[in-house]
């Protein structure tokens, strides 16, 4: 971070123009940045934009008082405010400290008293900011034991690894089975970092095409901006990087080590910052020897190595995780979890779920659209294979789970962003927000 970043800063107001660029040079000489208004009108537009440490205000102003610029003033989320004015006596000092002034400076004023004065506010203020932070980052732990349920030690490390992890830039490797929660764990590293407002790309690298590659991903000069660039500042996930083709690895590999690209057609790179997080389902090492990943690729990526747990090593947490699942499948197709029975629990554990936790899941739902029905069982839910009695009885109903299912997974592929799933199902987004709702669909759920 910038000095430049961490230096705090003031917001000047005050309609005195020789005033407002003698407190500019003060403050800027003691290496605060400043932003400075001729009136209190302008501040509640730009506020938000600005994000100052402290407000400096003169009291008496035309139009719009200091006082009434503190009354207007959201006290909870605005910054401290010290008022400072020539006519200044103790009554309005009173008030102002009873309105929420953080203080009253009398003109002419000691320099000295004035910056020990704002930086105890602006202080404050970054101090209650921080906490305010630290607040969010706990809420976003219960979010976090809700992605990666269990109780087990292996889950229980992978949890505290993330927490650990989430704060460095450092890359991070993910070596687990298919359905081990890969990409889930990525997205917590990014969720509970500081690029969480930033974009998060995912890349199948299974699925990337040699030929395409450049034009999607650098983009073309005047025509598109490449995913890459869209996803600047934010977290690039590779996923099943062992099964990206040669000769994409090594632009890949450009890319991460020179922190730049140039887009086709233009002759100026354009400037990448993104956290690498990879994922692979198989031993990355084997895939070096078998000439499938590029060992400088590997060693760029694997500075730190997270191994995710297969569901079969954490039988303790099925049963959980399955009535998990359970339960938010019942609240999408509006019907009542059923009991687990003995029998069920013997299915459950039974299983060597080769799947692991996306099998798992798959099979809660599949018990639900049962119980719909008023049938079915774990183990009938367990077998992958669809029989007559799992086709719904009537043709609405039979329409009602495939929309269900189609608007479930485009939700899931577009994060959330309901303009995007609306244009790829092809439907205005009125017509999508009348399905969800007629569905009882929960997008926080499926998110």
């Amino acid at each position: 971070m910038s000095a430049q970043d961490t230096a705090l800063s003031v917001l000047i107001v005050d309609d005195d123009k020789s005033m407002r660029a003698s407190l500019v040079d003060l403050l800027e000489a003691a290496g605060w940045r400043t932003e400075a208004l001729p009136r209190a009108t302008q501040v509640a537009e730009l506020l938000p934009k600005l994000m100052p440490d402290v407000i400096l205000s003169d009291v008496r102003m035309p139009g719009m008082s200091g006082l009434d610029l503190l009354d207007s003033l959201d006290r909870a989320t605005t910054p401290p405010m010290v008022l400072i004015s020539a006519h200044g006596d103790i009554p309005m000092a009173v008030q102002a400290i009873q309105n929420g002034a953080y203080s009253f400076v009398e003109k002419p004023y000691d320099p000295r008293r004035l910056l020990s004065i704002l930086r105890h506010a602006a202080d404050q203020h970054r101090m209650a900011k921080g906490t305010e932070r630290l607040k969010q980052r706990l809420a976003r732990l219960s979010g976090l034991d809700r992605v990666l349920l269990g109780g087990t030690g292996d889950i229980t490390r992978v949890r505290q690894d993330v927490l650990d992890l989430a704060d460095t830039p450092a890359p991070v490797l993910l070596q687990g089975e298919t359905g081990t929660g890969k990409e889930v764990v990525a997205r917590a590293l990014h969720d509970l970092g500081p690029r969480a407002d930033a974009p998060f790309l995912a890349l199948n690298c299974a699925a990337i095409a040699e030929a395409t590659f450049e034009a999607e991903m650098f983009g073309v000069k005047g025509e598109a901006t490449g995913r890459l660039v869209a996803a600047n500042g934010g977290t690039l996930f590779l996923d099943e990087i062992a099964a990206c083709p040669l000769p994409v690895q090594a632009k890949l590999l450009r890319v991460i080590e020179e922190k730049e690209l140039t887009p086709i057609g233009a002759t100026t790179p354009v400037k990448l910052d993104l956290r690498v997080i990879s994922a692979t389902n198989e031993d990355a090492e084997k895939a070096v020897t078998e000439g499938r990943l590029r060992q400088d690729l590997l060693f760029r990526l694997n500075t730190v190595v997270l191994t995710l747990p297969p569901l079969r090593a954490r039988r303790d947490d099925i049963s959980l995780l399955f009535t998990h699942f359970l339960t938010q499948y019942a609240r999408v197709y509006e019907v009542a979890a059923p009991d687990l029975t003995h029998d069920d629990m013997a299915a459950l554990l039974a299983h060597d779920w080769p799947g692991n936790v996306r099998e798992l899941r798959n099979a809660a739902e599949r018990r639900i659209l049962a119980a719909r029905r008023g049938r079915g069982s774990v183990a009938e839910a367990i077998r992958s294979d669809q029989t007559p009695e799992d086709v719904p009885d009537t043709l609405r109903e039979a329409v009602a789970v495939f929309e269900r299912e189609l608007i479930g997974k485009a939700i899931k592929a577009h994060e959330g962003r309901m303009d995007a799933v609306a244009e790829a199902l092809g439907i205005g987004r009125r017509t999508l927000n009348e399905k969800i709702v007629k569905l009882g669909l929960d997008k926080d759920a499926l998110l």
